[in-house]
């Protein structure tokens, strides 16, 4: 077994804490990956307080994970020692339903395993990124450039890929006029990358200072969603809408931003369920869908697109010991636009 430490919460109420605990041995096709970064998402604060139900403590949270490899299992191919690579919100799956088949592993019909708080098969349960490694199947693991600061790409591994798998899917791009609901990781990557395919981007946020950041990271229009008028006239304007929010919100006042046969695509999870006007969607023939991270290949092919382009996440570096102050800003909204932890100083 392999000695680690990183940082732990040990029930839905308890701040995070360091952890000592271990890791197996690289198998023949793992690697064993010594972390530089790993991002916070607003899911690692929701699954550490147990919102979603089902978190096993201690947890070790994490999957924006940016490292190098210090050592390769005999069969391993696509890697070796050395190498700059990334691991996202999952690290196996069955392999043999259709959608695993079909290399959409993040649907698979048997349940992928996530980096924290996954159920391995020998019972053990998946420790993630706020520690100083990991192991991982050479399948479920990303080749990051190293033309690209490693410690913004991190938040691309879960923040940048929910954002771009849609935008992808659904084709948007030149000619499109498009919304963006928040500003903080997803929705920033959402803004770069839609507004990089061409698209006309909008930002629709509550905070009047984010305006300025909506402009520089490529948005051509803002919204105070708070401003009556503005609302009322961008009403029925939009071909559509990314709504990227994690905490409770009213989608009904959005679905009225879209044209007729508009599409509003959910990355946010909130931990309640919504209401849903079903008139709004009747009144248009709009749709209301929703979207999960990527597969493992299209990931890849982010990263590529991210190195060719030079995309990045914007970001605010901490130390470990400023976790649980970050998990606290974060919920209120106050970062710039997604916290990394330097995990060399763990």
């Amino acid at each position: 077994m392999i000695k680690a430490k990183g940082y732990a919460a040990h029930n839905a109420k308890a701040l995070l804490v360091p952890f000592h605990f271990e890791r197996k041995e690289p198998a023949i096709n793992d690697l064993l990956i010594d972390i530089l970064y790993c991002g916070i998402c607003h899911a690692d604060i929701h699954q550490s307080k147990n919102e979603y139900g089902g978190t096993r403590y201690p947890l070790v949270p994490g999957h924006e994970i940016v490292g190098r490899v210090r050592t390769t299992g005999d069969q391993v191919t696509k890697f070796k020692a050395g190498d700059l690579v990334g691991v996202g919100y999952f690290i196996d799956s069955c392999k043999h339903c259709s959608s695993c088949e079909e290399g959409e592993e993040q649907y698979c019909e048997n349940g992928i395993t996530p980096t924290q708080n996954g159920r391995l098969q020998d019972g053990s349960i998946t420790k993630g990124g706020y520690s100083d490694s990991i192991v991982v199947n050479e399948k479920y693991v990303l080749k990051v450039s190293e033309t690209l600061d490693p410690s913004g790409v991190a938040p691309l591994l879960c923040a940048g890929i929910t954002a771009y798998s849609p935008i992808k899917y659904w084709n948007i791009g030149k000619g499109h006029k498009v919304a963006v609901v928040g500003l903080g990781g997803l929705g920033h990557m959402a803004v770069k990358f839609a507004a990089s395919f061409g698209a006309e981007v909008t930002v629709l946020s509550g905070s009047p200072p984010k305006k300025e950041s909506a402009l520089t990271l490529g948005a051509q229009h803002f919204i105070l969603i708070s401003n009556v008028e503005e609302m009322k006239k961008a009403a029925s304007s939009f071909d559509f809408l990314i709504d990227t929010v994690s905490a409770m919100h009213d989608y009904n006042g959005y679905l009225g931003l879209l044209k007729k046969q508009g599409t509003m695509i959910l990355l946010g999870v909130p931990p309640e369920a919504s209401q849903l006007a079903a008139y709004q969607l009747i009144s248009k023939r709009r749709k209301i869908t929703g979207s999960l991270i990527g597969s493992i290949a299209e990931t890849q092919e982010m990263l590529d697109y991210c190195a060719e382009k030079n995309i990045t996440a914007e970001i605010e570096i901490i130390s470990p010991n400023y976790i649980n102050e970050a998990f606290e800003r974060t919920l209120k909204g106050d970062v710039h636009h997604r916290f990394v932890i330097d995990l060399k100083k763990i």
